[in-house]
């Protein structure tokens, strides 16, 4: 009750409170007509300039783009801010075991600004077309080489239309001889690849380096784990996002996102597969011999189907206590035909046979139990025991699963530094999508986490920061969403109607009173009038206790009174009966004997 009241209370301070703005609103809008009357050129500037004032939002805090430097040592960095594509080599191959139609590296590549973006004079490296291979690469200041010094890449990328399916990974080419960045294709040799990529579902964010077998020679690519993160909102959110590569001396590695780390692990035991082979490996000569016994039960030998074992006798049975219901129609078929079909005009009894009306429900049928010949109940068959089949026993003879033996691996070979990869001498993007615009910017390869970190800050930093000036409020976003996903509009509805309808329920869901006039009509007692008589009748029933509790209590005294007297008569005749004893006993009143 009391929570009723003070939400009515609350709601009818909000409605006070409203009514006054809405009055001091009106006595505004009056004086602004008075004060058009005196100088009506003055009062319209004033009203155009207080409406500007009023319906203008204030302005957003202004992010300036200035375009990021270096602050140390790099091997490679590349804001595209110049506009150009000076430094980068677009690639004239062709893919092999491809179709000429699709085999070219044709795709274009071109320096713009960001859609919609925030920062005007960013700009960076897109890929514009969809449905071709793309293939651009750039060389390195200085190889780099894995000694003694982590390996940092890092650079940006924004799906500014999504992605259906295609990648945005780079590639560090390796120093070969061979090396033509003019020819870059699928194949050209690379020592790391790291970067996003997504077809249908499956979201990936790569980091696969080129392992060179120190045996053989041979080159074999070795993944990380998949990240436990979810990388979906990476791809579909349509924003800027930096991805980070920290590899490290000690064979450790970290991937990040937006400088949070989503991947990390050690280049000996989070890769697959593994770097260094097993030591031993199965015999591949070797062959399970003929009697070895892999079965760890075996029916028992001794066991005898017992005499009474039936299995003849069926699963199911007729019921024999079943009776045929009362009224069922032995002669009438469940089915008859329709009396209403007719038969089609074009029907060729020569082409099609002779027509027949389709069949339907008997009517006769629907009040009846049923139609046509009664038959019993199928029920499960008491003595029913299936094929008889031996139990199952322990195999003395089990030797287990058989496995080959295992020998020494003639492969073996333990690399303890992985790190030290093959040098690389570019970067490069060889990528094929479904999709256009995706955009590139930033890159940067260095060893310094703190260079990385202030180049990400004057690039990335900086878009994050007009990105979160320009966001719509919370009522903005809640409206994009529900333009997104339209049954958020049902969520909305509810939390703001839901609450309504419980104030309203709690304000005024009191009983409603009969008014005077209906106690008139129907000459019924009024609620003071009933409420007296209740009282009457309630002081009435006090009052007859409390005479009742009075003649039980002087009843209860009657009583007692009459037991004492009756005591001290019967004490007062004991007293008199002793005193006459005592008297007869005395010498006094004894008689003389006679001699």
């Amino acid at each position: 009750m009391e929570l009723k009241w003070l939400l009515c209370v609350t709601l009818l301070a909000l409605g006070i409170l409203a009514a006054q703005a809405h009055d001091m609103d009106e006595d505004n809008d009056a004086d602004d007509v008075v004060d058009i009357e005196d100088d009506l050129d003055d009062a319209i500037e004033e009203v155009e300039e207080s409406k500007s004032e009023t319906s203008s939002p204030p302005p957003a805090p202004k992010v300036t783009y200035r375009p990021p430097v270096p602050t140390g040592e790099v091997y490679f960095a590349e804001s595209f801010d110049k506009g150009t594509l000076d430094g980068w080599i677009l690639s004239r191959a062709k893919k092999d075991d491809t179709d000429d139609e699709i085999a070219k590296y044709d795709g274009k590549w071109e320096v713009q600004d960001m859609k919609d973006t925030k920062l005007p004079g960013d700009k960076g490296l897109v890929l514009v077309t969809r449905a071709k291979h793309h293939a651009i690469s750039s060389k390195l200041s200085k190889p780099f080489v894995f000694d003694t010094k982590p390996l940092i890449i890092q650079y940006e990328v924004n799906f500014q239309n999504g992605i259906e399916c295609g990648g945005a990974y780079v590639k560090l080419l390796s120093k070969t001889p061979e090396l033509n960045l003019d020819q870059f294709h699928d194949k050209t040799p690379y020592t790391i690849m790291f970067g996003p990529d997504k077809c249908g579902e499956d979201y990936k964010l790569h980091f696969i380096f080129r392992h060179k077998n120190p045996k053989t020679g041979k080159f074999e690519e070795k993944h990380a784990k998949r990240p436990d993160a979810d990388l979906k909102s990476y791809f579909t959110d349509k924003k800027t996002h930096l991805y980070t590569l920290v590899l490290n001396p000690d064979n450790s590695f970290e991937i990040l996102v937006d400088q949070t780390v989503v991947n990390s692990g050690n280049l000996l035991n989070d890769m697959s597969p593994p770097v260094n082979p097993p030591r031993e490996i199965e015999d591949p000569n070797d062959q399970k011999p003929e009697d070895w016994d892999e079965r760890p039960k075996i029916p028992d030998p001794d066991a005898v189907k017992p005499d009474d074992w039936d299995e003849d006798a069926p699963a199911k049975i007729a019921d024999e206590n079943a009776v045929k219901p009362e009224g069922w129609l032995d002669e009438e078929p469940e089915y008859v035909a329709d009396p209403d079909a007719e038969k089609p005009e074009d029907w060729d009894e020569d082409m099609d046979g002779e027509w027949e009306a389709p069949q339907i429900a008997n009517p006769k049928c629907e009040a009846a139990p049923g139609c046509g010949t009664w038959q019993r109940p199928m029920i499960d068959n008491p003595n029913y025991k299936g094929k008889w089949k031996p139990p199952m026993i322990d195999n003395v003879n089990y030797q287990g699963i058989w496995k080959p033996r295992k020998i020494p691996n003639p492969d073996f070979f333990e690399d303890l530094e992985p790190f030290k990869m093959t040098p690389f001498t570019a970067v490069g993007l060889e990528l094929w999508s479904m999709t256009s615009d995706i955009f590139f910017d930033n890159f940067i390869i260095c060893t310094e986490r703190a260079v990385a970190d202030d180049w990400a800050n004057d690039g990335w930093g900086l878009k994050k920061a007009a990105d979160g000036a320009a966001e719509p409020g919370v009522v903005g976003q809640m409206m994009a969403a529900a333009e997104e996903r339209p049954w958020l509009w049902v969520v909305y509805i509810l939390t703001v109607a839901l609450p309504v309808f419980l104030v309203v329920l709690f304000c005024c869901s009191g009983k409603k009173q009969p008014s005077a006039a209906e106690y008139k009509k129907t000459d019924a007692p009024q609620p003071d009038v009933m409420d007296d008589e209740k009282e009457e009748e309630k002081d009435k029933g006090e009052k007859e206790e409390e005479e009742e509790e009075e003649e039980a209590n002087e009843e209860k005294m009657g009583n007692a009174s009459q037991e004492e007297e009756e005591e001290e008569e019967e004490d007062d005749r004991k007293h008199a009966s002793e005193e006459e004893e005592t008297v007869n006993r005395s010498p006094r009143n004894r008689k003389p004997r006679k001699d």
